[in-house]
């Protein structure tokens, strides 16, 4: 699939399809630059198991990622990609 620019150039679109759990720091960085919440912070607990992130539960957590969240909201747009600081993103062009 390829698009155009505002000025006629050509432009394809790269969405996020994973996000490597092994590589993840969790900083949020790319969630703040998604307005699109295609992405979530989750935890991970010591069984290697996602559990929900509240106050009460952080005991837990043994280590805080970024995961899927809507896919489908993505548009490609790759400013996820630019400010991740452990390239754990992998993106890919629609099929």
């Amino acid at each position: 699939m390829s698009n155009a620019t505002r000025d006629g150039r050509d432009w394809r679109p790269d969405y996020l399809v994973a996000i490597d759990a092994a590589k993840c720091i969790g900083c949020g960085r790319c969630y703040k630059v998604c307005g699109r919440e295609v992405m979530t912070l989750k935890g991970i607990n010591d069984e290697g198991e996602f559990v929900e992130l509240d106050d009460d539960e952080d005991d837990e957590v043994e280590k805080k990622i970024m995961v899927m969240h809507d896919t489908g909201a993505c548009i490609g747009c790759g400013a996820c990609a630019r400010v991740c600081p452990t390239n754990c993103q992998t993106h890919s062009p629609a099929a």
